[in-house]
């Protein structure tokens, strides 16, 4: 039996359950690509942390992937990244790259 089959029999049974499974599988593919795209930041900042004297590589590539993560984090809902920022220790060299500016915590 195919997973349409099996679509079309819950459908039968129960009209309401019969796009559970899919939207599950959604959700679930949307979280697991937000988590990759938040290792390759991860892994990006710790290359520019260690990068030598030639940074510039470094710092674009972050950049690079830390606007690819951001623009993931907004197509599942999360507009707001300030929590990230600070989580992720996003050097601001690599924010005013993308546009932005880091927040300031209030003292």
């Amino acid at each position: 039996m195919s997973l349409r089959d099996s679509l079309d029999l819950i459908r039968a049974v129960r009209p309401d359950a019969g796009t559970a499974a899919i939207e599950h599988e959604i959700i679930a593919e949307r979280a697991s690509s937000l988590g990759a795209a938040e290792r390759r930041v991860v892994t990006a900042l710790e290359a520019l942390a260690g990068a030598g004297p030639d940074r510039a590589t470094a710092l674009s590539d972050a950049r690079r992937v830390v606007w690819e993560y951001f623009v993931q984090r907004e197509l599942v809902g999360f507009r707001k990244h300030t929590d990230v920022i600070a989580e992720l220790n996003i050097p601001p060299e690599v924010l005013a790259g993308l546009g932005a500016m880091p927040v300031r915590s209030k003292k």
